[in-house]
């Protein structure tokens, strides 16, 4: 885990326009380091240690609550004890001071098991019955595609399964899109690669924009600083990589404040160019 320890009464929260925007723990993940591609494991190590990442393979969970113009909406659901990672995200939504049927309106980067095992509880139901629940087409599509089911692997194939369950209990309260306007003051930027529907959600204000990207990075130390070291659980590494490397280049040109589900505790950084380099710097 980070060697920076968050005080639960004072959550990390960025104002954008209209909108206030709060990082939430939904608490860890464990991912072996030999998970990784274009790095040795040693080298991987090195980086987490060098960053003061105590247990270099702990993979921290952040879901965002975004208040503002009337609504209160949650930008993924965090892994919700899935595989026993996370659960973290109701309790600390409640210190923010939030309830599940306080949320209308949930938007999910993608459907990777640690961001919609929490839109479940313990009985199987809808966890916020009050939300509707938006994804793009693409995402949704894939994950309900038979002919992809019948490809996967034992491991890929549980988790169709689980964002097969997912969606079919929010079925009625479920909003595919395909334009890049999903609320107002809210877009959709698609991010190919570690999904085919994995997207971002950006917002803007003449003070400067904010995007939620998801899951750009697992180890933001490890590959902000190599782009080209993708994960197991990327569909299309290449892609992957690629997007990544081109979204560092955005972010770090237009001085673009970035948020991501696996960015670490403090939830919110810019990135830093030096050459042909990149470095993160958090925001505290």
């Amino acid at each position: 885990m980070s060697n920076v320890d968050i005080p639960h009464w004072k959550l990390p929260s960025q104002q954008v326009g209209e909108f206030s925007i709060t990082a939430i723990s939904d608490g860890y993940l464990g991912a072996s380091l030999d998970f990784l591609a274009n790095i040795a494991p040693t080298e991987a190590v090195r980086l987490q240690l060098a960053a003061g990442i105590s247990e270099p393979a702990s993979i921290h969970i952040n879901c965002y609550l975004v208040r503002g113009r009337g609504r209160t909406i949650l930008i993924d659901a965090g892994a919700g004890g899935f595989n026993q990672w996370g659960g973290e995200l109701l309790a600390n939504l409640a210190l923010a001071g939030v309830q599940p049927g306080d949320i209308d309106t949930i938007l999910l980067t993608h459907a990777h098991p640690d961001h919609i095992g929490g839109l479940l509880n313990a009985a199987g139901e809808m966890a916020f019955a009050n939300a509707e629940l938006v994804v793009h087409q693409r995402e949704l599509a894939f994950w309900e595609d038979d002919g992809h089911l019948g490809q996967a692997s034992e491991r890929a194939r549980g988790n169709f399964l689980f964002a097969r369950r997912v969606f079919e209990r929010y079925r009625k309260n479920l909003r595919p899109f395909t334009a890049n306007d999903v609320l107002p003051g809210i877009s959709a930027m698609p991010l190919p690669g570690h999904t085919v529907g994995h997207c971002g959600y950006r917002f803007e204000s003449a003070a400067g924009g904010l995007l939620v990207w998801g899951d750009i990075v697992h180890f933001p130390q490890i590959q902000i600083a190599r782009p080209d070291v993708t994960i197991a659980f990327d569909q299309d590494p290449l892609l992957s990589a690629a997007t990544r490397t081109r979204l560092l280049d955005v972010a770090s040109s237009d001085n673009l404040m970035v948020a991501g589900m696996h960015l670490g505790a403090l939830g919110f950084a810019h990135i830093k160019r030096s050459g042909n380099t990149y470095a993160i710097a958090y925001e505290t």
